[in-house]
């Protein structure tokens, strides 16, 4: 068993690593902030990370049953529907969608 010591030295080693891996990207955004890819980059991320969420998530519900596709699809159709409707807002149109998705399937 390693001493008190040993185990105080490494813990402190990976709290530093993990604050400095941690701060580093936010300390180099604050002198990128006005550079037009980060702008972009800004726009076009979160998008990028649903769109990749949703075709995996989809992927793996049609492949684990394949008669809820069409129930799938519906909910996306509604998760994109209430996001325009109600203002972009990610966190209500994930919901309705999800609860859709969650009644379709089982209510039929």
């Amino acid at each position: 068993m390693p001493s008190t010591a040993y185990l105080i030295a490494v813990l402190a080693i990976v709290f530093t690593i993990t604050l400095a891996l941690r701060a580093v990207p936010f300390a180099v955004l604050r002198t990128l902030r006005d550079s037009a890819i980060v702008q972009r980059l800004s726009v076009w991320m979160p998008v990028g990370i649903l769109a990749i969420l949703a075709v995996t998530a989809l992927h793996g519900t049609i492949a684990a049953e394949p008669r809820a596709t069409l129930y799938a699809l519906l909910a996306v159709a509604v998760t994109v529907g209430t996001h325009l409707a109600f203002g972009r807002r990610t966190i209500l149109s994930v919901g309705i969608g999800t609860a859709v998705y969650v009644l379709l399937v089982n209510a039929f």
